[in-house]
C-alpha cells in the first residue's frame, strides 16, 4: 500500500499513520475498498455534544448549588453541637455565590457552541486536502546575497597541541 499523500510505500498494511508524512492511514484500505469511510469500531464513542459558555457556566453553578445542599447538614450538625449559628454560615455562603454564578452566565454568557476543531475523521476523509490537514508550509527558497563571502573552515588556524605546549615549558627550565 502506497501514502495517497506522498506516495510512501508502507511496511505493511496494518500500518496507522505514514513514516514520511504523518497521515493517518487507519481504514484507508476500507475506503479505498469502498469509497466511503469506514464505519467506527463499537468500543469507540462518539465525541460528546459541545456545550456552550452559558450552558456550561450554569452546570458550573448547578454543582456548586448541590454542593452546598450537601454541606447543609453536615454544618447543621456541627452548628447544633457548638450551641451556634456560626458554622451555618459557610453552606449559605456556597448557596448564595452558585446562585449569582447562575444568574451571571445566564445573563452575560455566549449562546452560541463554539466552532469543531478539525478532528482525525476529517483528515481521513479528505486524503490530502491541504485546506484540513494540519501540514508545513512550503519550502521557501532564499538566496544568499552576493555580496556575502563565504567562510573557509579548512583554511583556519589549527590550535597547538597540548604536548607542544608541555614540550615548551620543559625546555625553559
Amino acid at each position: 500500500m502506497y501514502c495517497p499523500n506522498c506516495g510512501q510505500q508502507q511496511i505493511s498494511d496494518e500500518m496507522r499513520f505514514c513514516s514520511r508524512c504523518g497521515l493517518a492511514l487507519s481504514g484507508l484500505a476500507e475506503w479505498l475498498a469502498g469509497g466511503r469511510l469506514p464505519a467506527r469500531p463499537r468500543d469507540e464513542a462518539p465525541p460528546p455534544a459541545a456545550l456552550s459558555p452559558r450552558r456550561k457556566g450554569i452546570r458550573r453553578a448547578a454543582k456548586l448549588m448541590f454542593l452546598s445542599g450537601v454541606l447543609f447538614p453536615v454544618f447543621l450538625v456541627f452548628s447544633l453541637a457548638a450551641d451556634e449559628g456560626g458554622p451555618m454560615v459557610v453552606p449559605i455562603i456556597l448557596f448564595f455565590v452558585s446562585l449569582v454564578l447562575m444568574l451571571y452566565a445566564r445573563l452575560f454568557s455566549d449562546k452560541t457552541v463554539p466552532a469543531p476543531a478539525t478532528t482525525q475523521a476529517t483528515q481521513t476523509s479528505t486524503l490530502g486536502s491541504a485546506s484540513t490537514r494540519g501540514s508545513l508550509p512550503p519550502a521557501v527558497n532564499n538566496p544568499i546575497p552576493a555580496g556575502r563571502q563565504h567562510v573557509r573552515t579548512n583554511e583556519l588556524a589549527q590550535p597547538p597541541s597540548v604536548t607542544e605546549n608541555t614540550t615548551r615549558l620543559l625546555d625553559n627550565e
